[in-house]
């Protein structure tokens, strides 16, 4: 049995474990279980990695996406650590070249998909070798609560009946109380310790805006976010507007990607490929790309629709910053995605249960979108954690908006919404209470209504801001199924009668390209970023990458390339202390990297 600590610093080059590791580590080393919840970047491959590399016999990995196996392969090998992956894409010779390395056992770690792994013809080959430990990444891909549910993962249980005494880790990086609680029971964890470390990623710059100018408001982002260094993921909530956003992304010069399920499987595999290579792609994409996305220098991430729960968004803005360095996440939203999402529910086979339980964690992405007050503590209480105090650098913390009695300009909106028929979308609403004297105004004789014309106090924007926040509040509706027609619901008739009083918040749309703040605590400074040193690392680890066709990260992180162009280490044993250069990349690249160094002097 070797030393967590000593393979940590020789194989993986760290000189310390971070945070819940080390205790996780020594628990699994020592033989034990648990279920493991750790923020994307937070380091969970280590958890699993470490141990399996201690313990005698073979580490077996359970993961859902074949490019996510690759991947982490790939990176493993880098480090001289014999790895393979099981998948149902393998060529028959290479997989049979995989069992006869396990049979011989010249392999440490086999990652593998939960259907292959539970098929009886594995689980018999398993029988007959040592088993270091049983590690089960995306658990929460297990619970029907779970944001990414995986129907091939409920078979996962037999790990626990079939090999009692390995131990077994699960780990997710996102899941709230109710599926954890699923995790555990479905896995047979419930005996277990549950390590728990703080879902709070403060390198990452979160912000919200309605929905006004999308692509305007994507531009400045991106200018501001991207600074032509790393990549950027911009979700979408549609395949066509996927492929709409990478077609004006590209006219405006961007190197964009499209990515969504209706894609040929070649196409599919460009696309993600060319992503994790490490260019400085922007991927337009819908939801069915990222799970797994082991890139760790994403440096901004934006929604163009509300996503349905804080934990789809959370698995999705986390996608960013995974090094460590500032990151940038925005999230765009109307009236018509809370109606949309809504409807939704209502409209699914679900079970009352399940939608009852869909409603709450909408209601609470509603919350984070309309907030008033730091995003990010909302956000982290939907994980059961609470912040004490104001992170200090979301937009809201930033820019902390006004709120006033809205009851009056409420009352005014819904009035008018009634007296036209309840037969209209927001625009044309509007323009009665402005006076706008409009064709359709004037057809349907709207001109003539008593509200034509009342909210002149307030302009265009602000009444469509109104309108948002009532369908937030759940005083107004929206028929999706129809024409977007807007339709009070019984929360307003209290409100008309004034028997309960509206706050609303005061819309200030941020400017774009506000400054950013907050970046004082990052681990390394932005201005990395525009050193020349670094920049010729960069190129050099691009090249390398090219060359052996992995990508760039595998190399080396951009955490660890900028922690060298700020210390310029004049020898390898200098070069060795830095974090991220293990033995073996020490040996592989040192002296290139230190040519690098002298070239830049």
């Amino acid at each position: 049995m070797q030393d967590p600590l000593e393979v940590l610093h020789r194989v993986f080059g760290h000189a310390g474990f971070r945070g819940l590791q080390e205790e996780v580590v020594r628990h699994a080393v020592a033989g034990g279980s648990g279920l493991v919840l750790m923020p994307t970047g937070g380091g969970k491959s280590l958890c699993f990695q470490v141990p399996a590399l201690c313990r005698p016999g073979l580490g077996v990995v359970v993961s859902p996406l074949i490019a996510l196996m690759e991947d982490q392969v790939a990176a493993l090998r880098q480090q001289d650590i014999a790895a393979a992956a099981l998948h149902s894409e393998l060529p028959p010779e290479e997989a049979r070249a995989i069992w006869r390395d396990l049979d011989a056992g010249r392999l440490k770690l086999l990652y593998v998909s939960p259907e292959r792994l539970t098929g009886e013809a594995t689980l018999a080959r398993l029988d007959e070798m040592r088993i270091a430990l049983f590690a089960i990444d995306e658990a929460h891909c297990v619970s029907q609560w779970g944001h990414h549910f995986r129907p091939e993962y409920r078979a996962l249980p037999v790990l626990a009946e079939r090999f009692p005494q390995v131990p077994r880790l699960a780990l997710t990086a996102t899941a709230d109380p109710r599926t954890v609680q699923d995790i555990q029971r479905q896995l047979r964890l419930e005996e277990s310790p549950l390590f728990r470390a703080s879902f709070d990623r403060p390198n990452i710059r979160i912000s919200a805006q309605p929905r006004e100018q999308e692509r305007a408001q994507l531009r400045g982002f991106i200018k501001r976010a991207g600074d032509g260094n790393g990549a950027g993921l911009i979700y979408c909530g549609s395949r066509r507007k996927a492929e709409q956003t990478a077609e004006w992304l590209r006219a405006d010069g961007q190197d964009a990607l499209v990515f969504h399920a209706g894609l040929e499987p070649a196409e599919k595999r460009e696309a993600h490929r060319r992503f994790a290579r490490g260019d400085a792609v922007v991927m337009a994409a819908t939801i069915a790309f990222g799970m797994g996305i082991d890139r760790p220098d994403v440096r901004f991430v934006a929604h163009t629709d509300l996503p349905r729960s804080p934990e789809s968004w959370y698995q999705e803005i986390g996608r960013a910053g995974r090094d460590g360095l500032p990151a940038e996440a925005l999230l765009l939203y109307g009236a018509g995605d809370i109606a949309l999402a809504r409807h939704r529910i209502q409209e699914s086979t679900a079970s009352d249960e399940q939608k009852r339980v869909e409603r709450q964690r909408l209601d609470a992405m509603v919350a984070i979108a309309e907030a008033s007050t730091c995003r990010r503590q909302i956000l982290l209480r939907c994980f059961g954690e609470e912040a004490p105090l104001p992170c200090g650098h979301c937009d809201l913390c930033q820019s902390p908006p006004k709120l006033f009695d809205g009851t009056v300009a409420a009352q005014k909106l819904l009035s008018a919404v009634l007296r036209t028929g309840r037969r209209f979308g927001v625009g044309h609403v509007v323009d009665v209470l402005l006076g706008k004297a409009t064709d359709k105004v004037a057809q349907f004789g709207h001109d003539q209504l008593p509200t034509f014309g009342v909210g002149r106090d307030l302009p265009e924007s602000a009444w469509k801001s109104v309108a948002r926040q009532l369908v937030a509040q759940g005083a107004l509706d929206v028929a999706v199924e129809n024409h977007g027609e807007l339709v009070p619901t019984e929360a307003a008739r209290p409100i008309l009668r004034g028997e309960q009083s509206v706050m609303l918040r005061e819309e200030l749309v941020a400017p774009v390209a506000a400054a950013r703040r907050g970046r004082a605590a990052v681990p390394v400074d932005g201005a990395v970023q525009a050193d020349p040193v670094f920049a010729a690392l960069r190129d050099w680890r691009r090249r390398m990458a090219a060359a052996q066709g992995v990508p760039s990260y595998v190399i080396f992180q951009d955490r660890t390339l900028a922690e060298i162009a700020a210390t310029l280490p004049r020898d390898l044993d200098a070069l060795s202390q830095v974090p991220g250069v293990g033995a073996t990349k020490l040996e592989r690249y040192g002296e290139a990297v230190l040519r690098i160094l002298r070239e830049c002097e």
